[in-house]
């Protein structure tokens, strides 16, 4: 949650400077994206930020795979715009 929305960018080949120009237009409004069929991409004001940006991603990656199929309780609108505000994420970008 203290990530925000992480956005699933499309498939690109290794190499290919779309992946990176699809990133970049992502700057300052993500800080963790996912590369289909590759992996994370966690950015942070420094090495700190990015350690817990990746652990963050890696543990909510955990919760949805033991999760899955099962009935999930998610947060009301009021409970994830409190996390939003705490935390100061970009949620809806």
């Amino acid at each position: 949650m203290k990530l925000g929305k992480v956005k699933l960018l499309p498939f690109f080949l290794p190499g290919d400077p779309a992946m990176g120009e699809a990133v970049r237009g992502l700057a300052g409004k993500r800080s963790a994206v996912m590369l289909a069929n590759h992996g994370p991409v966690v950015a942070g004001k420094d090495v700190e930020a990015v350690c817990n940006a990746i652990k963050e991603l890696e543990d909510a990656a955990r919760l949805a795979m033991i999760t899955r199929g099962m009935n999930a309780r998610g947060l009301t609108d009021d409970q994830v715009q409190a996390v939003v505000a705490r935390f100061d994420i970009a949620w809806d970008v």
